[in-house]
């Protein structure tokens, strides 16, 4: 496990906004983005009859959809032990390989930190 209060403040922050998200909607995970601007997008999963989207894949989603163009981090707050690799992918496509993805359980704790690639 990681101190989170060892991260960068910003950090810090996308996981307090992703555990709320959790909480807030009643979902399995919540998710948040920071895009190169240090706007943050935040989601919950989505599991609609024709729609199912994992929490960050929501994010990534709804950042795209305002115009980012980039991202700087991402958090997932799961009971899941890591973000999956399609979650992986969608942080990748728009933040690059190095984006560093944070992985917490649902008492915001940080378990690991990844990159999208």
């Amino acid at each position: 496990m990681t101190d989170s209060s060892a991260f960068d403040p910003e950090d810090r922050k996308i996981v307090i906004l992703a555990r709320s998200a959790r909480a807030r909607n009643g979902v399995p995970e919540g998710a948040a983005v920071r895009d190169e601007t240090g706007r943050t997008y935040v989601a919950g999963s989505v599991d609609l009859p024709s729609l199912k989207l994992s929490a960050l894949r929501t994010a990534v989603a709804m950042a795209v959809a305002s115009g980012a163009k980039s991202l700087e981090a991402a958090a997932v707050v799961t009971e899941a032990e890591s973000a999956s690799d399609e979650d992986r992918a969608a942080v990748r496509d728009l933040g690059g390989d190095r984006t560093p993805v944070l992985v917490a359980g649902p008492d915001g704790t940080v378990r690991s930190t990844l990159t999208a690639g």
